[in-house]
């Protein structure tokens, strides 16, 4: 680590120049506006962090999981990375409700704490903001034998299209 002189600070430069272009009447770069972030950003964040983690079947509850399928199905439709994700979001600060349903075996207490620093850490360098609080909900287990949710479905078919032959 290497450390400075206490005749030479880390930020006298930096300072140095905020103190130049705050008496001449301007602002930094960083502060001519702001930055504003949906609610789906930082959902589809958190999200795609989640998913990274070992152990995690689904994001949402069963029948968030069973909309989205359908909705996953409809031509033209997209998938919701999101799904399952709720999240406040201020100007400097947010907060995160995730649901899961978790493979049967894994330790829930720490997939718990890893899904949340995936989340905060991901959220944080991506977005800037302070995750405040990010809250885990695990709604259901999912057993080796137990069909998903979107294999038990029939799939959507558009007018005129004929289903397939299996």
């Amino acid at each position: 680590m290497h450390k400075h002189s206490a005749n030479a600070p880390a930020s006298a430069s930096s300072s140095a120049s905020a103190s130049a272009s705050a008496s001449d009447g301007t602002k930094p770069s960083g502060e001519r506006g702001r930055t504003a972030l949906a609610v789906g950003v930082v959902e589809k964040i958190a999200g795609m962090a989640a998913r990274e983690v070992a152990g995690i079947h689904a994001l949402g509850s069963g029948l968030a999981r069973t909309f989205g399928a359908m909705r996953d199905r409809v031509p033209g439709g997209r998938s919701s990375i999101g799904r399952g994700i709720k999240a406040e979001v201020g100007e400097k600060q947010t907060a995160i409700d995730i649901a899961l349903v978790v493979e049967y075996g894994v330790v829930i207490p720490e997939l718990a704490r890893q899904v949340r620093e995936n989340i905060i850490d991901a959220v944080e360098r991506m977005t800037g903001l302070e995750v405040v609080e990010v809250n885990i909900a695990v709604n259901d287990v999912h057993l080796p034998d137990e069909p998903d949710v979107e294999e038990e479905m029939e799939p959507v078919l558009a007018p005129g299209q004929r289903p397939k032959l299996k």
